[in-house]
């Protein structure tokens, strides 16, 4: 909104303002709008949430010091949102389409997490909305952003060819055969993209969710990430990086770098409050939208198979769950003394803090690899 009035309405009457026409300039604003939306708006929303009484209730099961966080306010993530969902709309180009989809998928994981959130509190238990209901949900999201995307590559503004790192001559495309050909087929020949493209996303959501067990774990993990996604949209819309690095050049998805860049001031500024000992905890409505929203530009600028290096914690913890649920199911043992693992190390006596930052180091070294392998292709 901002960049529609200040440079596409007044430049011409106020030449100083085409400095809002460069990406990099109305990113670090988005990220400092972001950020102070965060720290300013964030008591006023923690203050709501005591007064209705919304609270965290913690499993019985879980680490014994985790008792002591319960009534400790949730659901804010519903600050996140805003802190990342109002910077881009006032700081970034409007009339792009792959804004509006990262937005808009933002907000319907949010919407997704807050039922659930919701439910808990009402109910006043730890169990919110079904696992299937949930996951049908997700599902859901993530097929409408693919069928958008299957709209825009029609207009040859997306393809469905995937960047394999590491092989730049090696680029299979998801859709199956020729539409050319066989244009009554074409439900059929998209649906592996649809099916990759929900795998990633509800994937990515559900592994930011089972990150959020500490103070300030999962949201410091996520300021990494989305840093490491800002780079990745800037260069992949950048003529010239694109073309040095290799990569195919998406001009439009360099408008997301905005997008980015809010979601890295919307985590540091609800850091702030995270940071143990946790005053707010995100809840589902911030864990959902801030992984839908990283599997969604993994998926639009082309990155989806660097996603697991990028978000290096977020796989890890999730792979914890799926090997303890696995080896219980299986053998009637388990792997770890309690996944996800984060919890582990606690019960190996970590103290909590110590975890956070050594996982938060891992974070950064898996997002420093990941950008490494932009040149070695």
């Amino acid at each position: 909104m901002l960049y529609w009035l200040l440079y596409e309405k007044l430049f011409h009457y106020f030449p100083p303002f085409r400095i809002f026409r460069y990406l990099t300039f109305r990113t670090a604003f988005a990220s400092l709008t972001a950020l102070f939306t965060g720290l300013i708006v964030g008591p006023l929303v923690i203050n709501r949430l005591r007064e209705f009484q919304i609270g965290q209730y913690i499993r019985e099961e879980g680490p014994k010091a985790h008792q002591k966080k319960a009534g400790t306010p949730t659901m804010g993530g519903l600050l996140i949102a805003i802190s990342i969902v109002i910077p881009t709309l006032l700081w970034a180009d409007l009339s792009n389409r792959f804004v509006w989809i990262a937005v808009l998928s933002t907000s319907a994981f949010a919407a997704i997490g807050f039922s659930d959130d919701y439910i808990k509190v009402v109910h006043r238990r730890n169990l919110g909305l079904t696992g299937k209901a949930k996951i049908g949900l997700q599902i859901g999201a993530s097929v409408l952003i693919a069928v958008a995307l299957i709209v825009m590559q029609t207009r040859g503004l997306y393809s469905t060819k995937l960047l394999v790192p590491f092989f730049k001559q090696f680029r299979p495309d998801l859709v199956i055969g020729s539409l050319e050909h066989y244009p009554h087929l074409w439900p059929l020949a998209f649906l592996p993209f649809i099916a990759f493209v929900a795998l990633v996303i509800v994937g990515s959501s559900n592994a930011v969710n089972l990150t959020d067990g500490l103070d300030g774990l999962a949201i410091g993990c996520t300021v990494i990430a989305a840093g490491a996604l800002a780079v990745l949209t800037y260069v992949s819309g950048h003529a010239t990086f694109a073309s040095y690095l290799e990569l195919e050049r998406m001009p439009q998805v360099g408008e997301l770098t905005i997008f980015c860049g809010a979601m890295v001031g919307a985590a540091i500024g609800f850091l702030w409050y995270n940071a143990h000992p946790a005053e707010v905890f995100m809840g589902d409505v911030g864990s959902l939208a801030l992984g839908g929203a990283i599997g969604t530009v993994a998926v639009m600028i082309k990155q989806e198979l660097l996603l697991p290096f990028i978000g290096g914690v977020f796989v890890i913890e999730a792979l914890s769950v799926i090997l303890q649920v696995g080896s219980y199911k299986l053998r009637k043992k388990r792997i770890f003394k309690m996944a996800p693992i984060h919890h582990h190390f606690e019960l190996l006596g970590w103290s909590e803090s110590k975890i956070i930052v050594r996982f938060w180091i891992a974070s950064l070294v898996f997002a420093l690899f990941a950008l490494t392998t932009l040149k070695l292709r």
